[in-house]
């Protein structure tokens, strides 16, 4: 088993999606155990000197209620007992392995206060694979991911429900007999430090951009097998007209076409359709944004979310568990992915056309047959939504709190929504290779090179039918081919 050690300054996006996939244990830096500490000691110090909000006051609207030491203990249970009020769904086991471990990272910075001893718990909680199941809805993203939170510190606690081996749904306190573990009891201040923060929509967007890092590489790859059939101006990708407006994302989508389409003599047509010709342009504009989302993903991840903070000898309360930063990335994310869902739709739709002098909708025997017309319906039936999820969540906002929480960013929306999103496009893109892959085979026109290795490939692990069939099986086959084989590692 791979072993990772945490100290809330040097996690990657890379780190994040291999614990997300399991088979990775974490544990806890020994600089990270001291800065704890550290932190705990100047915290109860400051405490005894007056209020600190959330370690002997009450929240939000109730901070000004100052509480006595001997309540302290059960506050600890109430807070989490009353936050976890999340509805809907629950996110996937591999979201809240994320979920676990950013919320352990950002607490072994050292500047909420809590004891080393409790992250080391929801750590071995991740290890053992007793995984709190964590409702999907809920959070607006401000005080931090509250009531999705609280569920997970519910479970830690031993009073929540957890998913064990991935397998069996129990009480918390069950698995933790079976694995013979004890939970902590909490002191003042920690049960606030297990819920206050960004983790569950920094989380679900890791993903979500680990997701769209890949789609975008599949959309250039298969964007180049539908132009290998209908497109004719290959040196359009060429990196001469390129350099001349040097996006990044441009460039990457562009070497990328050029390199699987080179070896393409040119066509007679003067000029492609811009979901051929622009390419580039739109991909590679999607890259640029996935790219901004990826920078804000890889800041948050090793960020101090919480609130009050301890630094150094102070304690101060802030506002860094906004989640606003999250919001705009997420919705971001959603709009590029959407962009890549639509121009491969509407690549399809070339290639049932009858463009390039293939059969209307890519049937063998046209009107007793009708090919591939109702996999660009079901195409267009998703990109619909993606558009409609589209739609910004960042820029909503509800007051919360008795109106303290008058400004918030709904950016666990966000992020649920870019989730959702690169789930259809993955979807409409393996539409997209199915009916090229149909235009290759009736044409005869098998591309050289790379290009042909993948259709090759395709060809093997799908296996495609022909003629008129039952189609919802082969789709998802191209879409497990397209997510999971080897021969789309980028070209």
């Amino acid at each position: 088993m791979k072993e990772l050690s945490i100290d809330g300054n040097s996690l990657s996006l890379e780190d994040v999606l291999a614990v997300s996939r399991g088979g990775v244990r974490v544990s806890l830096s020994h600089e990270a155990r001291e800065r704890m500490l550290e932190s705990r000691r100047v915290l109860e110090e400051r405490a005894k000197k007056g209020p600190v909000y959330g370690f002997n006051t009450g929240l939000g609207k109730l901070a000004d209620v100052r509480l006595e030491e001997e309540d302290l203990a059960q506050f600890q249970l109430n807070i989490i007992r009353s936050h976890a009020v999340g509805v809907g769904d629950p996110i996937g086991l591999h979201e809240t392995r994320a979920v676990m471990l950013l919320r352990a990272n950002t607490l072994a910075k050292g500047h909420s206060g809590i004891r080393p001893l409790v992250v080391e718990f929801l750590l071995e909680m991740l290890n053992q694979d007793i995984l709190p199941l964590i409702p999907s809805r809920g959070s607006v993203g401000a005080s931090g991911d509250l009531a999705p939170l609280a569920h997970m510190a519910l479970a830690l606690i031993g009073e929540g429900t957890v998913v064990l081996a991935g397998e069996r749904q129990m009480p918390a306190q069950i698995a933790f007999r079976e694995r013979g573990m004890e939970p902590p009891r909490l002191e003042a201040r920690e049960a606030l430090a297990l819920i206050n923060g960004t983790q569950f929509t920094a989380g679900l967007l890791a993903i979500a951009v680990g997701e769209a890092l890949r789609i975008a590489d599949a959309a250039d790859i298969v964007g180049a097998l539908t132009f290998s059939v209908i497109g004719s101006r290959p040196s359009q990708f060429s990196p001469e007209p390129m350099r001349a407006r040097p996006h990044p994302g441009q460039l990457a989508s562009a070497e990328n076409l050029h390199a699987l389409t080179k070896n393409m003599p040119e066509g007679e047509r003067v000029q492609d359709p811009y979901s051929l010709r622009c390419m580039p342009q739109i991909h590679g504009a999607a890259r640029d944004g996935i790219a901004f989302a990826k920078g804000i993903i890889s800041v948050e991840i090793n960020s101090a979310t919480d609130n009050p903070l301890v630094v150094g000898n102070e304690v101060y309360s802030c506002g860094n568990f906004h989640g606003q930063h999250l919001g705009l990335a997420g919705d971001v994310l959603s709009i590029c992915l959407t962009n890549l869902a639509s121009v491969s739709e509407r690549r399809t739709f070339l290639l049932l056309s009858g463009m390039g002098g293939l059969t209307p909708f890519l049937a063998a025997n046209p009107g007793l047959e009708s090919g591939l017309m109702l996999l660009q319906t079901a195409q267009a039936a998703l990109v619909s939504e993606c558009k409609c999820l589209s739609h910004p969540a960042s820029v909503d906002t509800i007051p919360t709190s008795g109106g303290q929480e008058d400004s918030v960013p709904m950016a666990a929306g966000a992020a649920l929504k870019a989730r959702d999103i690169a789930e259809r496009t993955w979807t409409v893109l393996a539409g997209e290779l199915l009916a090229a892959a149909e235009a290759i085979r009736l044409s005869g026109k098998r591309p050289l090179g790379k290009l042909g290795e993948i259709y090759d490939g395709f060809a093997e692990e799908v296996k495609p039918g022909s003629g008129d069939r039952f189609l919802a099986p082969e789709l998802e086959r191209a879409r497990r081919f397209l997510r999971e084989s080897p021969a789309l590692v980028r070209a």
